[in-house]
């Protein structure tokens, strides 16, 4: 099985970090582009570990990049097939992680952009233990339809949109929302003005109280 890694960033205040955050980068980046989140959080997070893995592909629809999945086809059941096949690498990454920091899944909070969202709530309430949350920006729910049969564990999820994105509709977040909530699984969500394919000010302090809340210090 590919073996993922990409940068990290130690706990600020502690050798032995109590919680660990894993960001997930969306398509066509790489694990550079969401660590850059970790030096904005941490001085509020000090017990935590952030480590940002490159997903597992080149991404097939630039020069460089990487992908956790194709998006050249965007039909549910293409991109569903997608989300599977990355799924066992990226819960092979986690276990890894939590087995090198000693941590429990209730120690361990997912934050994806874009595809690295589409990851995030695929992957999240099929581990066999829940962890503490999903903080998701710009992204989606691939087959919710699927999680009435398939939901094992239901962590925590903060969803953040842009009303303007031009890459992944703001009817995504509703749409994840109601199929997450359908299940059991509690969300909170914020959609952002005048927001493109991106993450703001607001969304990035949202983005903190989340984890800040689900996160044991």
């Amino acid at each position: 099985m590919t073996e993922l890694d990409g940068p990290r960033m130690a706990a600020a205040s502690v050798e032995a970090p109590t919680a660990l955050v894993v960001l997930l980068h969306g398509l066509g980046a790489d694990g550079n582009d969401l660590i850059g989140l970790a030096p904005v959080w941490a001085p509020h997070l000090p017990h935590v570990e952030f480590v940002s893995p490159n997903a597992p592909y080149p991404c097939d629809m630039a020069p460089y990049g990487r992908q956790w999945f194709s998006l050249q086809v965007r039909t549910e059941e293409v991109m569903l097939e997608g989300v599977r096949q990355a799924a066992p690498i990226l819960e092979n990454f986690l276990v890894g992680e939590l087995a090198r920091t000693g941590l429990g899944w209730d120690r361990l909070a997912l934050v994806g952009f874009s595809q690295g969202t589409m990851m995030s709530l695929h992957v999240a309430p099929r581990l066999k233990q829940a962890p503490a949350g999903v903080l998701g920006y710009s992204g989606a729910l691939v087959a919710g339809g699927l999680l009435a049969e398939e939901t094992v564990g239901k962590p925590p999820v903060s969803l953040i949109h842009g009303l303007a994105d031009e890459v992944v509709p703001h009817a995504a977040m509703p749409a994840a929302e109601a199929a997450l909530q359908a299940v059991g699984i509690e969300v909170e969500s914020q959609s952002r003005p005048g927001l493109g394919h991106g993450i703001d000010e607001e969304g990035l302090g949202r983005g903190l109280a989340f984890l800040q809340r689900v996160l044991p210090q």
